[in-house]
């Protein structure tokens, strides 16, 4: 496996990222990428100036998997969108190459945090399905993981839950929000 760019002219790759998009996304969240147009459109948006946008492809060419970087405050900070791994593929450390892959392109542009808000949108946490207010923090502390939901998979990556948008998928629907800093062992220091 090699992680490269994803070119704006690579229409074989494109295709084979935006159908991994929409099969990606459909089980557990059915709004995001329904159709082809939508997730082509997503693909290509993904090579603007402030984005980065990678692919883990085989030998042959195959896209195994996409990760996408958005720029944020000024370069300080990169929103991790999106991710997603052939299910085929899926438990032999693709996902985790792409992050850490990903996070190093974005310090190298200057990026101190990388975050990713990852939905819980069909009651995979305890965080769905409930009232969360007024007491969020006390919630997300206590947050279990029901149904395979990857903010797991997020913090084996170093990431941790900074916070929670309730309801911001609908009633019961929230997002979770992850972060990691990019800076050495986390430790900042004041020059």
């Amino acid at each position: 496996m090699e992680i490269i760019d994803l070119q704006p002219d690579a229409e074989e790759a494109i295709a084979q990222t935006a159908t991994l998009l929409i099969e990606g996304f459909r089980q557990h969240w059915k709004t995001a990428w329904t159709d082809l147009d939508s997730a082509l459109t997503e693909v290509r948006e993904s090579f603007g100036e402030d984005r980065i946008s990678r692919i883990a492809v085989d030998q042959s060419g195959k896209v195994l998997g996409w990760i996408g970087g958005i720029e944020q405050y000024d370069g300080k900070v990169w929103e991790l969108h999106p991710l997603v791994v052939d299910a085929a593929y899926q438990g032999q450390g693709i996902g985790r190459s792409l992050v850490t892959d990903l996070a190093e392109r974005a310090k190298e542009r200057g990026g101190l945090t990388l975050w990713v808000g990852t939905d819980d949108e069909d009651d995979m946490t305890t965080l769905a399905g409930v009232n969360l207010y007024p007491n969020v923090l006390d919630h997300i502390a206590r947050i279990q993981n029901l149904k395979g939901h990857p903010y797991e998979f997020y913090q084996e990556c170093g990431f941790v839950i900074m916070g929670v948008v309730p309801d911001a998928n609908g009633l019961g629907k929230p997002d979770i929000l992850m972060a990691k800093s990019l800076v050495r062992g986390g430790s900042r220091s004041r020059s």
